[in-house]
């Protein structure tokens, strides 16, 4: 099915980032949002393999950089983030009667 315009790669990253959304989602629905975390940081791997295939096949450098860099670099500080999370309120100040 190779048109030699690279349709088949595009269908094969079709799949691969609903793959990746479906991935997301289980953690997301189902609460574990420490879970959650680590898998935006796997996941954000393949936003940066994305930016790296676009800047090594002559793509455009703004939006290699602007998109998958910075969609990238957004979902490793939310991974993080969401990872040292400690899940409990602080207490509130204690008022004098």
């Amino acid at each position: 099915m190779s048109d030699g315009e690279g349709g088949g790669f595009l269908i094969v990253k079709g799949i691969r980032d609903i793959v990746l959304a479906l991935v997301l989602a289980i953690p997301l629905m189902t609460g574990h949002r420490r879970a959650l975390g680590w898998v935006l940081l796997v996941e954000a791997l393949a936003a940066y393999g994305d930016m790296t295939t676009a800047l090594t096949h002559h793509g455009s450098v703004p939006t290699a950089l602007g998109l998958h860099g910075l969609i990238a670099t957004l979902m490793v500080v939310t991974g993080l983030l969401l990872i040292r999370e400690t899940g409990t309120a602080p207490a509130p100040p204690a008022t004098a009667s």
